[in-house]
């Protein structure tokens, strides 16, 4: 259970009644810090789309972005400024500064690798995950903790505040914050967590204890929506309240849930790239040197493009076992195809990360043996966090192969849609987010069917110009007609509207005030363990 905490606020004079606070709650924040021998510190940004998008977003709203000390930099410029708010660049900051232990215990055990693999639906079932009492004490000593650190964090900065505030919690680290921020809050915010990874359907949550599961899920009800990448992760978190949760009813919606008293959004919203920024790099000098590169390196011959995190979700492996299927039942493509893989390391502490990278150097370096000569080397691995070279790549694929087992999105796919001067062809897994978007005009395949992917990519370097012209200009347009921006953009703006209608709601006065009501019920904790039951 979700134990209580007491409310404490620091006043603050509101910048303006009708501008609202934009609060970001994330494990990892925007800016890194690195202390200098003057004992000034270094700031650099991150080069991720959501910091991207609060760029634009801290433009006309004022934006606080509350996240964890991560580095040794970290931990000291946030001790510099004795933990409080302070504005870098163009937006407010705050780091919390957890316990090693309880970060520990909340990250790399609980956060990654349990909630990430059941998400992904991942586990080997008949050995793992196992839950123990170490795993008990993770979820109750660093999970709950560290979720209830951002909430006294949050809390403390806006409880002053007398605009609106909207509160946006990351990602499957966070699931606890609706909670506590509720408890300590109340009804005058808006929290709305999105969550940029898959929500299985309710069969994958079985995996996590009754007494977990329910904490979790009440949790999430406890905000007005929860975003997703599409409309199949809403759904199936609708489905998932009704199957766990007491009391919970979606009365037949597919795409909200009540509960106590209080209907919760679950909403889509696909992510996408910042589509002027991705062809700013493209002209940056360093992208250029590698575009170089990778040109001499492919020397004319077909080039098959994967970029990936080294994560088992990304399914690499079978994807080399594809290209051995390829040029085992099509030699004709021996010596004029190369596979470039540009792979990020990923959880490198995680035990399965590690044994899942030696299998995909294993096979790449037995598909090189088995097939490769004095000229020609099939495979080519390159390891490394380098977003240019990424770019460089893309621009140059013949095919782009994007096989997830689970995505929440894929924003590979996308970036190389809009950059690529090749025509060149997506083959999709049907189980990547983006399939929703760009599915119509890419080669679908199973994540799981290694004989069927292999034809794909003979049919990929075999089609006609044509015809890859046209699925590669289709692709293009439907990129350029979203942008990270716009995601964020039209978030705040079910906020704000949501705002409004309580604004109108309470200048009535024959309306009851039902959701105060159903928020201090459920503010002592989650209900009772018993045995939940599907409901209508």
């Amino acid at each position: 259970m979700i134990p209580q905490s007491h409310t404490l606020g620091i006043q603050r004079p509101p910048k303006d009644p009708l501008d609202p606070l934009i609060v970001i709650a994330s494990n990892r924040g925007p800016f890194t810090f690195t202390e200098q021998p003057d004992e000034t510190f270094a700031v650099e940004r991150g080069a991720g789309g959501l910091v991207t998008a609060l760029s634009a977003l801290a433009q006309n709203h004022d934006v606080l972005w509350v996240a964890a000390a991560l580095t040794p930099g970290d931990h000291l410029w946030a001790q510099s400024h004795n933990g409080t708010m302070q504005t870098v660049q163009d937006m407010k900051l705050q780091l919390i500064r957890p316990d090693s232990q309880r970060y520990e215990q909340y990250y790399n055990t609980i956060s990654n690798p349990l909630l990430w693999f059941i998400q992904h639906q991942l586990w080997d079932t008949p050995r793992n995950p196992l839950i123990t009492r170490s795993t008990w004490d993770a979820w109750e000593n660093g999970y709950l903790a560290i979720n209830q650190q951002f909430a006294d964090t949050i809390a403390e900065t806006v409880a002053g505040s007398e605009r609106p505030v909207i509160i946006f919690p990351q990602d499957y680290h966070l699931y606890l914050l609706p909670h506590f921020l509720r408890q300590r809050l109340g009804d005058r915010v808006q929290i709305q967590p999105f969550i940029h990874i898959p929500w299985p359907g309710p069969d994958a949550w079985r995996m996590l204890p009754e007494s977990m599961r329910t904490t979790l899920l009440t949790s999430l009800l406890m905000a007005d929506r929860v975003g997703f990448q599409t409309q199949s992760d809403a759904f199936n978190f609708v489905q998932t309240c009704r199957f766990y949760v007491p009391n919970a009813h979606s009365h037949g919606s597919r795409n909200s849930i009540e509960y106590n008293g209080r209907v919760v959004e679950a909403k889509a919203y696909p992510i996408s790239i910042e589509v002027d920024r991705v062809r700013e790099l493209l002209e940056d000098s360093e992208t250029r040197m590698f575009k170089s590169q990778i040109v001499n390196f492919a020397d004319n011959r077909q080039l098959i493009l994967r970029t990936d995190r080294i994560e088992p979700s990304k399914n690499i492996l079978r994807g080399l076992l594809a290209y051995r299927t390829l040029l085992e039942n099509h030699p004709e493509h021996q010596g004029q195809v190369q596979m470039l893989a540009l792979l990020v390391p990923s959880r490198m502490e995680v035990d399965e990360y590690q044994n899942y990278l030696r299998e995909i150097m294993a096979e790449a370096g037995m598909i090189n043996a088995d097939y490769g000569d004095g000229f020609w080397e099939p495979v080519r691995i390159i390891m490394g966090d380098n977003y240019r070279r990424a770019l460089a790549a893309l621009q140059l694929y013949d095919v782009l192969l994007v096989n997830p087992i689970a995505d929440g999105m894929n924003l590979v796919a996308k970036e190389g849609a809009l950059v690529n001067q090749h025509d060149g062809v997506l083959v999709l897994s049907e189980y990547a987010g983006v399939y929703y978007e760009l599915g119509e005009h890419a080669l679908v395949v199973s994540p799981f069917d290694i004989y069927s992917t292999a034809e794909s990519l003979h049919q990929a370097l075999t089609m006609i110009t044509d015809e890859r012209r046209q699925r590669s200009e289709a692709m293009r347009q439907l990129v350029e007609g979203g942008g990270t921006k716009q995601w964020f953009a039209n978030q705040v703006q079910d906020a704000l509207t949501a705002f409004s209608s309580q604004a109108k709601k309470a200048s009535t006065p024959a309306t009851p005030a039902a959701s105060k009501s159903a928020v201090s019920s459920t503010a002592a904790g989650t209900p009772s363990d018993s045995t939940p039951k599907p409901s209508a």
